[in-house]
């Protein structure tokens, strides 16, 4: 009787071994039939699941394929007939992938295998199968996306470590360089438009911006953004303060969900759509911040904040130990009483003006000073009133100097100007400026006035027959003529001209 039933339905139906065959293989058989001009084109078989996995049917398809090719994706579209051709033209395997869409209405990746075959007419068909591959392109994609990020994060490692290498191995006043090219390198890996660097006032009343990177096109706002009150900006206020007790990270998705006020007009008039702030602390405390910004909206990583505080605690780092090399330099170079710079300081700079002068005739002139009778008040009012002496000394000298001039204590009671850019007539009247300004002063220590004066002794470099290679014979020079003009009855200065009192 099953024989009987097999041959039955294999005489009514010739076809009907080969659907069923079909139907158990994964994915589409097909023969697909394109006519030698191009023009039309069918399928002469395809498995009826067609139907259940694209929505299309068989019967339509076998009369004409445009259905099956108004499935697939537009932008596949143009690819795939391309392919086709190709494949018919070199009778060379055809392997394609390209989305189709399917019965439930979105696309999935389809692959398509299949030999062509060149019939007497000119036409080619194509013996082959369509099978879904939307699995393994969501492993590629996985993969992809993972192969990505294990580059993203390989490649900020070795960032970060070339930037901390870069402040591991600068040296004492570079750290601006090293800021600003932190900030290019940033702003360049993250793709943003600005990345900054503000400074707090202690009372965190003021805020600067102190370094800044844009991008190209973007226009720069650190002119405008130097010693700018935080008066006013309350919701900004209620930021610095989450910064600096919390140590949070400040992150504005869209400006245009900070509540109406200045803080949003002024970004908004900046263009910044959004932006990131970060805290750097400096021995404890939050000195400023660093920051991002993006000029057009954007998805952030989701752990944009924890690589910014990476790249804050190398800030942090770097400028805790440039602010403590300052402090000791500073500690070494000036003198602790005065705090005016000391010998070990004025020489270098010394020695600098002579290269000047040597390569450039750049003319300078030395002034040195002695307080009269100091040892008097020394042993009339002890050693504090003689250190209350020159702590005020030191001030007039800085009062009436310029902050170019080189201004240092050389030693005990002398005290050393050097000036340049300067002519010798100027130098002249400052010099006496000086003299007069200590004589009309009341120095008053403990309820005692202490009479006190100056003397002043000045050599230009232009008066030596030569330029020496050391600073030693102009010094000498002009503490030739102090000596002149103790010699004189002090309270007076000596220089080319001779003895001028004032």
């Amino acid at each position: 009787m099953t024989e009987q039933f097999k041959q039955s339905q294999w005489h009514a139906d010739p076809d009907y071994f080969l659907r069923k065959l079909a139907s158990a293989i994964p994915g589409l058989l097909c023969a697909y039939w394109l006519s030698a001009d191009g023009e039309s084109h069918r399928y002469l078989l395809i498995s009826e699941q067609v139907q259940n996995v694209l929505g299309l049917d068989p019967a339509a398809l076998r009369e004409s394929a445009d259905l099956m090719f108004d499935a697939v994706h537009p932008d596949d579209l143009a690819g795939l007939n391309a392919s086709v051709a190709e494949s018919a033209r070199a009778l060379a395997p055809w392997r394609y992938q390209a989305r189709l869409k399917l019965r439930a209405g979105h696309y999935e990746w389809f692959e398509a295998h299949s030999k062509p075959e060149r019939q007497a007419d000119g036409s080619t068909v194509w013996y082959g199968q369509l099978h879904n591959i939307q699995h393994y392109k969501d492993l590629e994609i996985t993969l992809r996306e993972s192969e990505a990020e294990s580059a993203f994060q390989a490649n900020f490692q070795k960032l970060i470590a070339r930037l901390s290498t870069e402040f591991i191995n600068l040296g004492f006043g570079s750290i601006d360089e090293c800021i600003s090219e932190l900030l290019r390198a940033i702003g360049a890996f993250f793709e943003v438009d600005r990345a900054y660097l503000y400074e707090f006032s202690p009372d965190y009343c003021v805020m600067d911006n102190t370094h800044e990177w844009c991008s190209s096109g973007v226009p720069s706002l650190i002119d405008s953004q130097r010693d700018v009150p935080t008066d006013g900006f309350d919701w900004w206020r209620g930021k610095i303060d989450e910064m600096v007790s919390g140590n949070r990270v400040i992150f504005v998705e869209a400006t245009e969900r900070i509540p109406a006020g200045p803080e949003r007009t002024l970004l908004e008039q900046q263009g910044v759509s959004s932006m990131f702030c970060v805290p750097v602390r400096v021995r404890g405390l939050v000195t400023g911040f660093f920051g991002v910004d993006s000029l057009r909206k954007r998805a952030w990583r989701e752990d944009q904040a924890d690589l910014l505080i990476i790249v804050s605690g190398l800030l942090s780092g770097a400028l805790e130990r440039h602010r403590l090399e300052s402090e000791l330099l500073n500690q070494s170079i000036r003198d602790p009483l005065t705090a005016l710079h000391n010998r070990r300081y004025l020489m270098p700079r010394l020695n600098e003006m002579l290269s000047r002068a040597n390569r450039h005739r750049e003319h300078f002139t030395l002034a040195m000073f002695d307080l009269d009778r100091f040892k008097h008040i020394n042993d009339s009012n002890g050693h504090l009133g003689g250190d209350f002496c020159l702590r005020t000394f030191a001030d007039i000298l800085l009062e009436q100097t310029r902050e170019t001039d080189v201004v240092a204590r050389f030693g005990g009671e002398e005290f050393v100007v050097a000036f340049s850019g300067v002519s010798q007539a100027d130098v002249r009247d400052t010099v006496s400026r000086i003299i007069r300004a200590v004589r009309s002063h009341n120095f008053v220590f403990e309820n005692s006035v202490l009479p006190l004066t100056v003397s002043a002794g000045i050599a230009a470099i232009g008066e030596l027959d030569d330029i020496p290679a050391t600073p030693d014979p102009l010094i000498r020079l002009a503490d030739d003529r102090l000596y002149c003009a103790k010699q004189a009855g002090r309270d007076c200065l000596v220089d080319a001209s001779g003895v001028s009192r004032i």
